[in-house]
């Protein structure tokens, strides 16, 4: 029972985030060709055997026993004169019969509708929690950087920037985005005293934190303080073998100060199968216990195979406070954001098509199913951001132009207009089948690094 139970609670969050993400998907067709006054025969959720259905006055509505996908089964689908044979349907109603423009917009409506999904998480979120914000208190101090030779320590908390003052962190990094490396004036406070010091900001590259390509931005050597607490722990994981509990504060890594949880992630990762103590706050106390990482394999993106250590702990900064933005400016904010992860996931699938990126990163359902336990135990906010993430990979996925996805018929649209006519019945079959071909060569790589990940093929070794 204790194996089965969190199975089936893997299952029913897999299969409820799916579902989201199908109906809404499909919810966007199914709109859209009402809406231009085309027919549906058949909504669908889900493939295989039905175990739901609903007769509606036109459409029937399915619930499927496969949670991969969706469907809407609108009527005329295809041109009848290209078949053979008369019309067994209201032409007013045909798909086929419609203006390219309606025929684009039915299409186009499936994807469009989960990068709407998603901008609503992420304002709802941002309207309800707000950003996150870090106050502009010194953790570590890089030697021989610009902050060094200014004067400025850990613990220091900077309330002015050229005068104007300085409530958060972010004023700090504006400041020094805006500086071009002018000079930068510092009003200080330190145990309760203010100063005033100068300092120049540097040109430095450093890894951007997805790709991990080099970006060139102004820094001053210094960062926020930022002490890494335990937000959630996982059964019978090291970190629960250690003692550690949610709200722990970690202060020290084998007597070395931490200034990030950054920092703790690295000293856990480079200490597979080590055991050190942790030196954690807990109720205004401190304790010091022993936490051994265990050896995990992890793929790097370039291919290369490593061994990590992992606790099986959430983590978050301690010192972060949100700010909760107005409803418009949520929405905005929602907007800009899946604009964002929009242009980063076609940026992550060029880089996987020009091999700039290994293929072993593709991954599959029992990706999401496990990466979604993990944010459920982080709680609700982490789901729906997790959510808001998979709704813009599945709308930007379906906007590819392949044969068999949305984008395979957006793209038949555009060589319509271009020729003046539609391509042929047979043309499309073949590029049908040549899209059916590839996509189950995607799912093949996907399913196989899922179940790499999981160490499946172990047993025929």
């Amino acid at each position: 029972m204790e194996v089965i139970t969190p199975f089936v609670l893997v299952v029913v969050r897999f299969v409820i985030v799916i579902g989201i993400l199908i109906l809404v998907h499909e919810l966007g067709h199914f709109f859209v060709a009402r809406w231009t006054g085309v027919g549906v025969e058949r909504f669908s959720i889900g493939f295989g055997p039905v175990l739901l259905r609903w007769r509606g006055t036109e459409t029937e509505y399915v619930l499927s026993a496969i949670p991969m996908g969706g469907y809407v089964k609108m009527v005329g689908e295809e041109n009848p004169l290209e078949g053979g044979g008369g019309p067994v349907y209201d032409s007013a109603k045909a798909f086929a019969l419609k203006p390219l423009w309606a025929r684009f917009l039915i299409v186009f409506a499936g994807p469009a509708m989960n990068l709407v999904l998603a901008a609503v998480i992420f304002a709802v979120v941002l309207a309800t929690l707000g950003r996150a914000v870090w106050p502009a208190t010194v953790g570590k101090v890089a030697d021989n950087s610009p902050a060094a030779s200014a004067g400025l320590r850990t613990g220091d908390t900077i309330v002015g920037v050229n005068g104007r003052p300085v409530a958060y962190w972010e004023d700090l990094d504006r400041a020094l985005a805006r500086s071009a490396g002018r000079p930068l004036e510092l009003r200080v406070r330190h145990d309760g005293a203010e100063s005033t010091m100068t300092v120049t900001p540097r040109l430095r590259s450093v890894p951007d934190p997805v790709f991990r390509e080099p970006r060139e931005s102004w820094d001053i050597g210094a960062g926020p303080q930022l002490l890494p607490m335990i937000t959630s722990v996982g059964p019978r994981s090291p970190a629960e073998r250690a003692g550690l509990k949610p709200g722990d504060v970690v202060l020290m890594v084998a007597g070395q100060p931490l200034y990030t949880h950054e920092d703790l992630l690295e000293a856990i990762r480079t200490r597979p199968g080590q055991s050190f103590e942790l030196t954690i706050e807990r109720d205004g106390k401190q304790l010091t216990m022993t936490v051994t990482p265990e050896p995990v394999k992890e793929r790097l993106p370039t291919g290369e195979e490593v061994t990590v250590g992992k606790i099986q702990a959430g983590l978050a900064p301690k010192a972060v406070r949100f700010e909760p933005y107005g409803p418009l400016t949520a929405a905005w904010q929602g907007t800009v954001k899946t604009w964002e992860m929009t242009v980063l996931t076609a940026k992550g699938l060029w880089k996987l098509v020009s091999r700039q990126i290994d293929l072993s990163n593709i991954g599959g359902p029992i990706q999401i199913a496990t990466e979604t336990t993990r944010q459920a135990n982080d709680g609700l906010v982490s789901v729906a951001v997790f959510v808001a993430l998979i709704s813009v990979n599945l709308g930007v996925l379906n906007l590819l132009p392949i044969p068999m996805l949305d984008g395979g018929h957006l793209l038949f649209f555009v060589i319509e207009a271009v020729l003046g006519r539609p391509l042929s019945l047979r043309k499309r079959e073949v590029a049908q089948q040549v899209g059916f071909v590839l996509l189950m060569v995607i799912m093949f790589f996907a399913l196989y690094n899922d179940l790499t990940r999981l160490n499946a093929f172990k047993f025929f070794r």
